[in-house]
């Protein structure tokens, strides 16, 4: 049982089993608001699971990629949470939450999920498919890039303005029964920081 949190996009969270699924998830679309609605949607899903903190076996955090500040924020709440009910952290890639709803759905093929970077550029990540553990197979990125450089090819391209934190958990899970090895534990920012260190004041004798 894990509860899972993404604010590469809009705010989700979500309480997922193995075996039973997604039991509760809920989202805000605003990107602005992050901060101010994680604690309740955290709240309402494990309200609405029935399923009390001690029960989890752990927080999955949403890595993105996704910009600086909406980012940080579900994973300093995932962290948080984490700590306080004594469980891991599991990282997971925000793109193959997508990439899993749309297999799971519609899907097969190659498929190139596209999410708003801001500032006129996007994040993509390109996927082959779906592989027999139900995990969406990552083939390049998530990398940063202008609109006009990416290359679709036989692709089918997926513009998606959030992501499912009921989708991020069941990647996890799925993950974890299959013996593979989780994202690594930091935040897919991409992009290079606005505001870098001075190289300080040159002292002459």
């Amino acid at each position: 049982m894990l509860l899972a949190i993404d604010s590469s996009l809009g705010t989700s969270a979500a309480v997922v089993d193995h075996d039973r699924g997604i039991i509760a998830e809920r989202s805000h679309h605003d990107t602005r608001r992050h901060a101010e609605v994680v604690g309740s949607l955290i709240r309402d899903v494990l309200v609405e699971s029935g399923i009390a903190p001690a029960e989890l076996s752990g927080v999955v955090a949403g890595m993105g990629p996704g910009p600086f500040t909406g980012l940080r924020i579900g994973i300093a709440a995932a962290r948080a949470f984490a700590f306080g009910a004594a469980k891991p952290v599991v990282p997971v890639v925000s793109h193959d939450a997508i990439a899993r709803e749309w297999y799971v759905a519609v899907g097969e093929g190659e498929l190139l999920v596209v999410t708003d970077a801001r500032r006129r550029e996007i994040y993509c990540t390109r996927y082959s498919g779906m592989d027999a553990a139900g995990l969406p197979v990552r083939v390049e990125g998530p990398v940063l890039a202008k609109p006009d450089d990416i290359v679709v090819g036989a692709a089918t391209r997926l513009d998606s303005d959030r992501v499912s934190a009921g989708h991020l958990g069941m990647v996890a899970e799925l993950t974890w029964s299959a013996g593979r090895p989780f994202a690594a534990d930091e935040p897919l920012y991409l992009r290079s920081p606005d505001v870098s260190p001075s190289p300080g004041k040159r002292v002459t004798s």
